[in-house]
């Protein structure tokens, strides 16, 4: 039996701050100059304030095609319109996984004047048979999403997946396989979970502090640890404990053409993409 391997911490790369929308403060984790993408993950935004100013111009109408949508609310409200006749509001806990297929033109407002809003933005690719796809909503509030709680007091909401104990998300994630959890750890505690072979990996930490296998150094974030080949991903928590996203995908290999809110295979694609949102075709 060949023993199983740990899955190495390739880089850790900070987030960036960033403004989207009309004007909302974030941290922009992937998508940067620093972590363009990982394969099939496209972008990862995670925003968190408590000041109404950083966030109550949310985002208004605009379009998307040939990708899905991951809205994770750790905190606050989200309300969700789109020219689809789709309209509902994503609470604390709460998670939407939208796919934006052949087009969509949506709005994400808050629903709330004051306190804290936190949470994340996930842009999945699809492949190009599916980007032409009908628009498609996976929604789930927190009492739908699975919490697997272990002996050490770790914690493991199941967004998407199936954890090495079994418990299954409610979300399914098609062609990718995409893998969503939300890992919290206490002080000290180490966290091991198998990853399956040829997934893209990382571990995003946003709250506490990790030392990944071998290391001394504890890395805080917000943070992302891309991960290597491997059968298992392995981290510790730092002397505060922690609180990370644990990512993991099957990649597309295929290639990324990306003008704006829309993603596609090549530039003529995009600028049909743009031609047809212009003609009122979404």
């Amino acid at each position: 039996m060949t023993a199983e391997t740990v899955r190495p911490v390739l880089t850790a790369v900070e987030g960036m701050e960033a403004s989207d929308g009309a004007g909302v403060r974030m941290t922009r984790m992937v998508g940067t100059p620093r972590l363009r993408m990982l394969d099939p993950f496209l972008m990862l935004d995670y925003f968190g304030s408590d000041t109404p100013q950083d966030y109550l111009a949310g985002f208004p109408d605009h379009p998307h095609r040939g990708f899905e949508t991951v809205t994770y609310m750790l905190a606050g409200r989200m309300r969700h319109w789109d020219n689809h006749g789709h309209e509902g509001v994503i609470e604390t806990g709460g998670v939407q996984w939208m796919t934006a297929g052949r087009g969509v033109i949506h709005s994400e407002m808050p629903e709330q004047t004051e306190g804290l809003m936190k949470g994340f933005q996930l842009w999945i690719n699809l492949p190009g048979r599916l980007k032409m796809s009908e628009p498609a909503y996976q929604e789930f509030a927190a009492d739908r999403i699975p919490v697997e709680t272990r002996e050490d007091g770790t914690t493991v909401t199941v967004i998407a997946g199936t954890t090495g104990n079994g418990t299954v998300g409610p979300v399914r994630s098609g062609p990718t396989e995409a893998r969503y959890f939300d890992v919290s750890l206490p002080a000290g505690v180490a966290f091991s979970e198998p990853v399956p072979a040829g997934h893209a990996a990382a571990l995003v930490v946003f709250e506490g502090s990790v030392v990944a296998p071998g290391s001394s150094v504890r890395l805080g974030g917000p943070r992302v640890l891309v991960l290597g080949e491997g059968d298992r991903a392995e981290i510790t928590a730092g002397p505060s404990g922690a609180r990370f996203l644990l990512l993991s995908g099957r990649p597309l290999g295929e290639p990324v053409a990306w003008g704006g809110p829309f993603v596609m295979n090549s530039r003529e694609e995009v600028m049909q993409a743009y031609r047809d949102y212009e003609e009122g075709k979404f």
